[in-house]
């Protein structure tokens, strides 16, 4: 008779199954080119830029490159805007949302609202790969996934659950939820509840032969309604790229970006000529000028009640972040050295 797992034990078993996951879809090795390379990543990104450009150096393809890099960070449960350990919906549940895009095909892949898989970005590369379609959502995208032999995986650490328990508990005071007193509450779990989570983690690599890929991935904003997709997995608002020209990323409130096409925007204003950093500070402008039109988007002044940041890289290997309010940092690998810089603010 075979001895039960432990729940660390099956933890420790179904991460390493999830890890052997993340080649499938990879693109062969070739002999690196003469082009510099270079990594780009949201400010949560400094391990994930480490890893890309390890494997550029290598040889590897820029997007694949990029998810090995973003999965460290998706593995992470100190991270609660992405993956394992990400803040739940309003029920309790973590629903995930990844996208990548290939420059040298213009290929895409997505999935939103999938449940119980460790690394979604990996999963969208299969839908890139392995279907005609470019986007997956819930039960069948965990259907798809497992199909391609990715294990479920229990996303709800035992620190999410409290602060979810926690925010359930204390967000209406007209319900039959009796709060713990807040001196026997966790420092860490009240700390979280200060501001909603709408972080997420954005990589874009232009590898030795001047190729570009991207990726996006996150566990979207923190308890939302089940089923709320944001902008990370929908092409041209939560990412966008044009081999040719540039790759782009965000994190932040995505309905933004879902009602102006963002990411589009910005590579589109590189195409007509703009510097990479004019280019973002033209998007946030629209972002602002567009959704500040409608009051859930505004505070009792007028002005925006949301935060939003772009990322990005050209095809020459330029660089530049952009916040909607500062200060802010984007991770960068230039080759040399993983590192924070600071993003170009449009309000200070």
């Amino acid at each position: 008779m075979s001895t039960p797992l432990s729940r660390r034990e099956f933890l420790a078993s179904t991460s390493a199954a999830s890890l052997a996951t993340l080649a499938l879809g990879a693109a062969p090795v070739r002999p690196p080119g003469p082009a510099r390379p270079v990594v780009i990543a949201s400010a949560n990104g400094l391990a994930a830029v480490t890893k890309a450009m390890e494997l550029i150096k290598a040889g590897a393809d820029p997007l694949d490159a990029a998810i090995a890099g973003v999965a460290i960070v998706e593995a992470d449960p100190n991270d609660h805007s992405v993956g394992l350990g990400g803040l739940p919906n309003e029920e309790g549940v973590v629903e995930l949302d990844a996208a990548v895009m290939h420059g040298p095909t213009h290929g895409a892949g997505a999935v939103a609202s999938i449940r119980n898989i460790l690394h979604p970005a990996a999963v969208a590369r299969l839908v890139m790969k392995r279907t005609k379609h470019c986007l997956l959502v819930g039960e069948g995208a965990l259907r798809f996934a497992k199909a391609h032999g990715f294990p479920e995986v229990d996303l709800l650490t035992e620190e999410a659950r409290k602060i979810w328990l926690r925010w359930r508990e204390t967000h209406s005071l007209t319900d039959d939820w009796i709060p713990a007193p807040e001196g026997e509450v966790e420092p860490a779990v009240l700390e979280a509840l200060k501001t909603r989570i709408t972080g997420t983690i954005h990589c874009s690599a232009i590898d030795t032969h001047g190729q570009l890929g991207c990726v996006t991935t996150t566990s979207g904003l923190s308890y939302k309604i089940p089923g709320r997709v944001g902008d990370s997995p929908i092409f041209g608002a939560g990412l966008y790229l044009d081999n040719a020209i540039a790759s782009c990323g965000s994190t932040g409130v995505g309905e933004v970006n879902l009602v102006n096409c963002s990411s589009f925007l910005i590579v589109e204003n590189v195409r007509r000529g703009m510097h990479l950093k004019d280019a973002m500070i033209d998007a946030l402008k629209r972002v602002v000028a567009t959704t500040t039109r409608n009051p859930r988007f505004r505070d009792a002044n007028g002005r925006p009640n949301f935060g939003v940041n772009f990322y990005g890289i050209t095809k020459a290997g330029e660089f530049a972040g952009a916040t909607l309010r500062g200060p802010a940092q984007m991770a960068v690998h230039d080759g040399e050295a993983a590192r924070l810089v600071d993003c170009a603010v449009l309000e200070p």
